[in-house]
């Protein structure tokens, strides 16, 4: 039944080479009662998704006459069980099967008896009470998290003996998915059996020249050391943190440029704004261990818009930085630099805390086009420490050159003393621990690339059109 049966919906839908290997395995494994846990690390659109619905649709069909279940956690409900439902209905409706095919209260597909349940699995939800008799999948373990999984789903398929699939990416040395590699590679050195599938971009790329170009566009936008990529394309772990530039990194951000007092003609501009914390406090004490409010100036460049890399190139011309400056002082000269001198296009101001006011009188003075407020938190932060080092491995982030001031020092100190931790999710802080100084100059240049990421200007559409037309008549 394994080598004939399964094979027809696999070819139907043309699966390649390496997820059918992988489906075979399970297969092999749910009717022959091994009852195997089985995990599937698959390049980030490397077809995961796919294998997951052709498997639960051939298994849903094989069972049709058996009241029977089969679960499918992930993450998130919405969008991710969502997501998955409706491409199990399109797959059992290519098969046309939709007419003994149901929905059942918006979290349920079945054929026949046989029955696909799908449920989140975010710490709050109550899932205990379901049982897996045919198939327990886990849509991106690594982002689920263990001990749910291990009280709430495991028991769905211990009492069966029903095989159970883990899929996802890459991230640190303390997934659920990474856990379960460990334990399966283990497992394979005793016995022999293959439990662990691991598919990277080049295996996937073998296959689809598209999904080729489109990572090597990814390799050149965030460089090969960056996490995203590591994790996601090249499926390696990330081992706890350390520093968030190294040698080689901190040397990209050299550049030759000179700095500059004032702007050139046809150049455009954008900033980065830090606020201190106290900034803007009357009532704080004076301090030198207190950061400054720290201005970052930058030159940005964009690309032909038939390059491979889309993202501006950005060069840091200038710093500005004020300790115990009164609020309407800074924010008139602020106001005078940005908008007067500068003619800045962008300028992404932290409004987190004090800087909301700063923020919102920045704007109400440059206009709100000009002023892109960031409000600081754990996801927004990590965001923005990945498109940081994006940039720094791109060559797309640069220093003006050496000058002796205390500006460029610091800024160079701050680079070499931060330091990275990765966290669940995909996410990641990046900061500069207080005992070894502040983080002001780096958060505001990580915040002038976060302004130049959409300063582009746009184009009239519609008046380039009516030229194009009018030449024409």
């Amino acid at each position: 039944m394994v080598a004939t049966a399964e094979s027809r919906p696999l070819e139907r839908y043309r699966l390649r080479p390496y997820q059918v290997e992988a489906a075979r395995a399970v297969l092999d494994s749910v009717f022959n009662h091994r009852g195997l846990t089985i995990s599937v690390e698959m390049a980030r659109q490397g077809g995961k998704n796919e294998l997951s619905a052709q498997l639960e649709a051939f298994l849903l069909v094989a069972n049709m006459l058996r009241d029977v279940e089969s679960v499918k956690c992930a993450p998130t409900f919405e969008p991710q069980c969502r997501i998955s439902m409706r491409r199990l209905w399109a797959r059992l409706g290519g098969l046309g099967l939709a007419a003994i095919s149901t929905r059942q209260q918006g979290r349920a597909i079945s054929v026949g008896k046989a029955r696909q349940l799908f449920l989140s699995a975010e710490r709050e939800s109550n899932v205990v009470g379901h049982t897996a008799q045919v198939l327990l999948e886990v849509d991106e373990a690594q982002d689920v998290d263990a001990e749910k999984f291990d009280k709430e789903f495991r028991p769905m398929a211990a009492s069966t003996g029903a095989t159970t699939v883990l899929y996802g990416t890459a991230w640190d040395d303390h997934t659920l998915l990474e856990r379960t590699k460990q334990a399966n590679l283990e497992a394979e050195r005793r016995d022999g059996i293959r439990r662990h599938f691991e598919y990277d971009w080049q295996r996937v790329a073998q296959h689809n020249a598209a999904y080729a170009r489109f990572v090597e566009a990814e390799r050149q936008r965030l460089g090969e050391s960056h996490p995203l990529f590591l994790t996601q394309y090249c499926l390696r772990p990330l081992h706890g943190g350390g520093r968030l530039f190294d040698r080689q990194q901190r040397a990209q951000l050299q550049g030759t440029h000179g700095r500059q007092s004032t702007p050139q003609p046809g150049e455009t501009y954008v900033a980065g704004l830090d606020v201190a914390g106290a900034a803007l406090d009357p009532s704080a004490a004076a301090s030198p261990l207190r950061d400054a409010t720290v201005l970052t100036i930058a030159r940005v460049s964009h690309p032909p818009r038939t390059a491979l890399v889309q993202e501006p190139s950005v060069e840091i011309v200038e710093h500005y930085a004020w300790t115990d400056e009164p609020h309407d002082t800074l924010l008139a000269r602020l106001v005078d630099v940005l908008g007067r001198v500068w003619r800045v296009r962008r300028v992404a101001v932290d409004a987190t805390g004090v800087g909301e006011t700063l923020s919102r009188l920045l704007a109400a003075s440059l206009g709100q086009e000009a002023v892109r407020p960031f409000r600081f938190t754990a996801e927004s932060k990590s965001r923005l420490g990945y498109a940081l080092l994006a940039a720094v491995n791109g060559g797309r982030l640069r220093m003006y050159a050496g000058d002796a001031s205390d500006e460029y020092a610091e800024f160079l100190r701050q680079a070499e003393a931060a330091r990275v931790a990765y966290r669940a999710n995909q996410t990641m802080n990046f900061f500069v621990d207080p005992a070894d100084g502040h983080d002001d100059y780096l958060m505001s240049a990580a915040l002038a690339v976060e302004a130049a990421a959409n300063s582009r200007p746009r184009t009239a559409r519609g008046r380039l059109r009516e030229a194009a037309e009018g030449r024409s008549r």
